[in-house]
């Protein structure tokens, strides 16, 4: 009777591991952000020409999970990333209720990066502060649109960063958009 019983273990033994495998490489084969794991940082170029004429974040609009690290790296030029928010001088709050402001402060030499991890689902609207009148914001959204970012912007805002900011939707349908 014992043999038995021993011969039951193994074989409960051998099942258990092997669902144990099965769900391991089910596991492996989900996105990363469905098991709980950290998501990949994703970069967001600062660019600039020669002359500091033409700027721009690329992307310019971004979708990213909540836990995605972005991560803003300078090409040319002096530049920030930083969040439409009280706390970051005299502008509206473009950014979710209960997500941190930024500010990046002036990053100077090429390769520089500032990076920050999105936790609070919503939209997120940035800019540059020596080039925001040019029109060098940006735009992310956080698993879903939701709170003030996610309404048009007024006059609170230079009118060529209301016109480069883009669409939610159009962040939405595609997932990254480039500028224009």
């Amino acid at each position: 009777m014992q043999r038995n019983s021993r011969q039951n273990d193994g074989v409960t033994r051998r099942r258990v591991l092997m669902a144990g495998g099965l769900a391991l490489a089910g596991l492996h084969a989900m996105p990363l952000s469905r098991v709980g794991r950290a998501v990949p940082a994703t970069t967001i170029r600062m660019r600039s020409d020669p002359a500091g004429e033409i700027v721009m974040f690329d992307p310019v609009g971004l979708f990213v999970m909540p836990g995605t690290t972005v991560r803003w790296v300078v090409e040319l030029n002096v530049h920030t990333a930083t969040a439409y928010h009280p706390a970051n001088g005299d502008y509206s709050q473009r950014i979710p209720d209960g997500a941190a402001p930024w500010d990046s402060g002036y990053l100077i030499d090429p390769g520089n990066e500032f990076a920050i991890t999105l936790t609070v689902e919503g939209v997120y609207d940035y800019f540059c502060r020596p080039h925001e009148a040019a029109g060098m914001v940006g735009r992310i959204i956080v698993g879903r649109s939701a709170g003030p970012g996610a309404l048009p912007p007024g006059d609170e805002l230079p009118a060529a960063a209301r016109r480069a900011l883009p669409p939610v939707e159009e962040i939405m349908k595609h997932g990254s958009v480039s500028p224009i």
